[in-house]
């Protein structure tokens, strides 16, 4: 069976690997060689382009396919074609890798609560097509969207400007409550928020996720924090 490529790995649980009866397995097995003309052993995992099905390293960009609301592994020269406005039809746009903070402005829990998101970690995507902002957040079933309060959101954007300036369809702004970092918010690659829906549920057991998916999203956080880098300053801002 293939196994599923870049994030796809991450939308389905593993398969539990089958054992045939020993009667079955025939006595001289020929050897597998993995993909044809790889040569490759069996397992070996060599991703692919989904345009020009060039191999790609572990660490590709991504495509998003604005008709099909999904992602796209890419080579670096597709990538780079859909960088610019109107290739494909506009059906395809790359996503960005840039991750932003903003650390002139805190987001206090008041405003936090305004918002009436259920849980403490939340991603907010406008797509441009139906024209709308949605909030998500990880969950056993994945990514599952909850309803949001756009006065409240137009509010905080106001006083929160990095909050407006996510690019449409390929970035998100993801919001953290931690009770050790307070409340952080950034903008962060769309793909990032896929594999992060992703990794929850595969790993969410229980009623609270248990330890497995806890680690998860403290190492999916550390790892944003790391990335991010300061929005450029906005001169109004005393």
């Amino acid at each position: 069976m293939t196994r599923p490529q870049g994030l796809r790995r991450f939308t389905v649980p593993p398969q539990p690997a089958t054992t045939r009866p020993a009667a079955a397995t025939p006595a001289a097995a020929p050897a597998a060689t993995g993909p044809a003309g790889t040569g490759q052993p069996p397992g070996a995992d060599e991703e692919h382009c989904e345009f020009c099905s060039a191999g790609i390293p572990a660490g590709h960009g991504h495509v998003a396919d604005l008709e099909q609301s999904s992602l796209m592994c890419a080579c670096r020269a597709c990538y780079l074609l859909f960088t610019q406005p109107g290739a494909g039809r506009a059906k395809y746009r790359s996503v960005p890798d840039r991750y932003l903070r903003d650390p002139d402005r805190t987001l206090s829990a008041a405003e936090w609560d305004e918002l009436q998101i259920p849980v403490g970690l939340a991603f907010f995507l406008y797509r441009s097509d139906p024209g709308e902002l949605g909030g998500f957040y990880p969950s056993p079933a994945g990514a599952t969207q909850c309803a949001l309060d756009l006065p409240a959101w137009q509010r905080l954007a106001a006083g929160h400007p990095l909050l407006g300036q996510a690019e449409p369809d390929v970035e998100a702004v993801l919001i953290s409550q931690d009770e050790s970092a307070g409340i952080e918010y950034f903008i962060v690659p769309v793909d990032a928020c896929y594999e992060l829906a992703g990794r929850m549920r595969m790993l969410w057991r229980g009623f609270d996720g248990g330890t497995e998916a806890r680690q998860s999203i403290a190492e999916f956080l550390a790892d944003v924090r790391r990335r991010a880098k300061a929005a450029p300053r906005d001169p109004s801002h005393g």
